[in-house]
């Protein structure tokens, strides 16, 4: 197989276990008879800790050889870590091994992305593509999941996440492909770690972060309680799938047909971002006035840009603005911003809000979103062409 195809499976399994822990995780919880706030809180508290978990799990990946041996191991953890929430009794257990759990996994993401930009860029095949193949396990483990919790207990939720994690764990380790983390040999902690701090010393690449993860973040309140909210206005949880289904069929038309076409247009990732931003306030807002089914449909094809077009702006900014001996910990740090920082304030935040306001707590989202857009305009002159800091990276 080649790498792409290699790298699509991974994206596959990967995303065949956040496909159905995103949407319906706060179902399996609300079971175990937690309230909002509850749910909202231990949720987001493996988020929160990103910001500490996040860079260190970064350097501790760079000092492998392989970059598929790190990914393989984070799988594991994450298979048990789910499997124990399953088996234990009690808020504090099942926060802590969420926690476990939901850390591995978000981990995985930036090193998959890494190992991809770098493959992609070598044997010349679109970063997008096997991404967008996990876009399509999302769907996939969406519908089949909405379907059977029809039939079945929502115990179903937890069994599918953990036996997904075991599938990736594995397939990493004998599937993915081998690529050396730097043909320079292992670096030293102490320089793997002055790499981070030159990052997180630079301005315009914090800004940079900020406004991708502002934009990002902002679908805490979504991934947290659309699924109860959807079904407290009577629709049926294969709806509620469908729903999810339809954002994420729109997501993968955009990374497998328009991502390529606009890089052939040269149309550059702070103007993708900026589409985010607009979108991201139409689609939050229009949606704290808990709109009709009618009116869903297009709202959740807007997930294209408020995610899809969001993301690979932001893998691409990324790239550009850290050094090459820094990749890894550059998109490990964008990524603990937008899926670890803001997105677990948001996600605290929205508990209360949900209690307090039900879908109103949108709004909260939407004015996230604006402050992205802020920060994104101070960002601009450091990714025209010609600033002297672009890299790899098209458009």
């Amino acid at each position: 197989m080649t790498s792409s195809i290699r790298l699509a499976l991974h994206y596959v399994l990967l995303f065949g276990v956040t496909g159905v822990s995103l949407p319906f995780a706060g179902l399996w919880l609300k079971s175990l008879g937690l309230d909002g706030a509850e749910i909202g809180t231990l949720l987001a508290v493996p988020m929160l800790a990103r910001f500490v978990t996040g860079p260190l799990i970064a350097v501790w990946a760079d000092g492998f050889a392989s970059r598929r041996t790190p990914i393989a191991i984070l799988g594991a953890v994450a298979m048990a870590g789910y499997g124990l929430a399953a088996l234990v009794e009690g808020y504090l257990l099942w926060t802590l091994c969420w926690f476990v759990a939901a850390t591995a996994t978000a981990a995985v993401i930036p090193l998959i992305d890494v190992l991809n930009l770098r493959l992609a860029r070598r044997e010349g095949f679109s970063f997008s593509v096997p991404r967008g193949c996990g876009s399509a396990a999302f769907v996939v483990a969406n519908l089949v999941m909405g379907a059977l919790l029809v039939r079945l207990p929502v115990d179903a939720v937890i069994v599918w996440i953990v036996i997904a994690s075991g599938a990736m764990a594995l397939y990493a380790a004998f599937g993915l492909p081998h690529e050396v983390v730097s043909a320079a040999g292992r670096a030293t902690g102490r320089n793997r770690f002055l790499g981070l701090g030159r990052l997180l010393a630079d301005p315009v690449f914090m800004l940079a972060i900020l406004a991708i993860g502002a934009v990002q973040a902002s679908h805490g309140f979504y991934y947290g309680f659309s699924a109860i909210l959807w079904t407290n206005q009577g629709l049926s949880t294969g709806l509620v799938g469908a729903l999810w289904a339809a954002s994420v069929v729109i997501e993968i038309g955009f990374m497998w047909w328009l991502d390529p076409w606009r890089r052939r247009l040269g149309i550059g990732p702070w103007s993708m971002l900026m589409l985010g931003v607009a979108a991201g306030v139409v689609r939050w807002t229009a949606l704290a006035f808990s709109p009709s089914l009618a009116w869903l449909w297009p709202l959740q094809a807007l997930h294209a840009l408020t995610f899809a077009a969001t993301y690979l702006a932001g893998v691409e900014i990324v790239e550009r603005l850290a050094p090459e001996d820094a990749q890894t910990a550059a998109q490990t740090l964008s990524s603990t911003l937008s899926a670890g920082v803001l997105i677990g304030i948001a996600t605290v935040l929205s508990g209360p809000l949900y209690d307090a306001h039900g879908a109103g707590g949108y709004l909260a989202m939407a004015g996230m979103v604006v402050i992205g857009g802020v920060a994104a305009l101070a960002v601009r002159t450091r990714l025209s062409p010609g600033s002297g800091r672009a890299g790899a990276g098209q458009g």
